[in-house]
């Protein structure tokens, strides 16, 4: 029988290391670079509220089920400067993108392995050091949505010395994906890596965003991406993180929506010793159209978090969110998503769903689908299921002739690609597909 715990583990609450968590944070702002004078100020507010904070701990609410006291065992340094040659990422690259590609090796821009030629007329793909001069007006998006005293999003900004920037025009349908790898190669280093997406009205463009590794060590990654999204714009957005199983990822999605526009996020988690994204949408204007679907694979002792708010404040608003786990061995899944309704946001149409399954009996999967709603003419519903695979479907697949096992891996794909398909970019698509079969196949 498998056991959904409720409470944290009595073994995890206040468990504290010798390294003073306040200490440790701080310790991390030493390692700033002097890159992009231009930015000083908005490092400098970031650092501020960063001194007034720590690591936290299973004490605060909102991490009471992800202890990181593995990262505080880390002793992180700055990367130094790597070169990659194109075979080493070629396994990464995506067809689709040929020349809409960014390229960050631990964090710093690598413009030998990145492709922008051949944009549409008015769209700009670079990092900011290169267009900050040119479109002035980046630099008033950045770090302005809400959500920045966040103790990690703070971190992020107050070491910010570029960013991947994705610059849709009035009216401007962008036909490739844009495509942004994240590359680490070295263990015990802290990058933070950034991103900002401008759409502004009536645009349309498809944006990937792709952590991947090549080392097996442990490192810590965090990231921070900012969306912006006109009236009648729509930008999808895919969100892959295959970090070593090694590393600590601590990623955050900002998304503004104004009058009109819709924005669809697919977020796929694989790898991490401990991952957590937090997805955060902030609806500006009515008749906003928001799809949000999430996938996370865990094995071994691994922990995997997704916290989601989907803040729906004015009238007329559609939101739909799917989070789906696979949980294995002694992996950990969390889930807490909140939709918030207030009384302005009348006629809102709001559904979530968590839908857990576990492997193993010493699996474990805390999930909290959480509505809060004022609002009174509204139809909003949320739903949580943590179950084994179903024996009657096994069985039946058996009588089929497939073998026990192989049934019970077929089925864990059939759970899982229901995800996968919801990529707007096929090879990726297909590529992650691959990647499940291999697994559970």
């Amino acid at each position: 029988m498998i056991e959904v715990s409720t409470v944290p583990e009595v073994g995890n609450l206040g468990t504290v290391p010798k390294v003073d968590r306040a200490e440790y944070l701080a310790n991390l702002l030493k390692l700033r670079s002097n890159l992009a004078p231009e930015l000083q100020d908005i490092r400098d507010r970031a650092a501020v509220i960063v001194h007034d904070r720590a690591i936290p701990s299973t004490r605060d609410e909102e991490w009471r089920f992800t202890d990181l006291s593995g990262l505080l065992s880390l002793s992180l340094k700055s990367a130094e400067p790597a070169s990659l040659g194109y075979p080493q990422i070629e396994a990464f690259l995506l067809k689709e993108a040929v020349n809409s590609r960014l390229v960050f090796v631990d964090g710093a821009f690598a413009p030998d392995l990145s492709a922008i030629d051949d944009l549409p007329d008015g769209v700009v793909v670079s990092n900011f050091a290169n267009v900050a001069e040119f479109i002035p007006d980046i630099k008033n998006h950045l770090a302005k949505l809400p959500g920045g005293e966040e103790v990690f999003t703070a971190l992020n900004t107050a070491n910010l010395s570029d960013s991947a920037i994705a610059f849709i025009p009035k009216n401007q349908d962008v036909e490739a994906p844009i495509h942004i790898l994240y590359v680490s190669t070295q263990s015990e280093t802290a990058q933070y890596p950034r991103c900002l997406v401008v759409a502004e009205t009536g645009s349309r463009a498809t944006v990937v965003e792709d952590f991947v590794t090549l080392t097996e060590g442990a490192y810590f990654t965090n990231t921070v991406t900012e969306i912006a999204i006109a009236e009648n714009a729509e930008i999808r957005h895919t969100r892959v993180q295959r970090d070593s199983n090694a590393a600590f990822h601590i990623g955050k999605t900002a998304v503004s929506q104004a009058r009109d526009s819709r924005y669809s996020c697919t977020a796929v988690h694989f790898g991490g010793k401990v991952a957590r994204h937090n997805l955060e949408i902030y609806q500006t204007g009515e008749q906003t159209e928001t799809t949000l679907n999430s996938l996370t694979v865990l094995d071994g002792d691994r922990v995997g978090d997704t916290h989601s708010l989907l803040s729906l404040s004015r009238p007329y608003g559609v939101g739909n969110q799917v989070n789906k786990t696979i949980v294995s061995d002694r992996a950990h899944a969390v889930f807490n998503g909140k939709v918030f309704v207030p009384q302005a946001a009348q006629q809102t149409d709001a559904r979530q769903l968590s839908r857990n399954l576990l492997l193993s009996p010493k699996a474990r999967v805390d999930t909290k689908p959480q509505l809060e709603i004022i609002a009174d003419n509204v139809k909003c519903a949320h739903g949580a299921t943590v179950s084994q695979l179903e024996e009657d479907e096994v069985f039946y697949l058996q009588s089929r002739g497939i073998d026990h096992e192989s049934a019970r891996k077929l089925l864990t794909y059939a759970f899982a690609i229901e995800v996968i398909d919801q990529i707007p970019v096929e090879s990726l698509r297909d590529r992650l597909a691959t990647f499940i079969r291999s697994q559970h196949t």
